[in-house]
């Protein structure tokens, strides 16, 4: 793991990985992650296109 690419420390001083990271490691965790490239936990977008 590569400090910059695959995580950073935030003002707090947490590790925080990366959206990089999660990808190299292939699948989500299902923790919630702040850069999930799989938007686990994320509200999903309203559909305005209902009729």
């Amino acid at each position: 793991m590569e400090q910059g690419i695959d995580y950073y420390f935030n003002e707090d001083g947490l590790m925080v990985f990366t959206e990089a990271y999660h990808l190299k490691r292939g699948h989500c965790c299902k923790n919630k992650c702040r850069h999930c490239p799989w938007k686990y936990g994320k509200p999903k977008p309203k559909d305005t296109n209902k009729k």
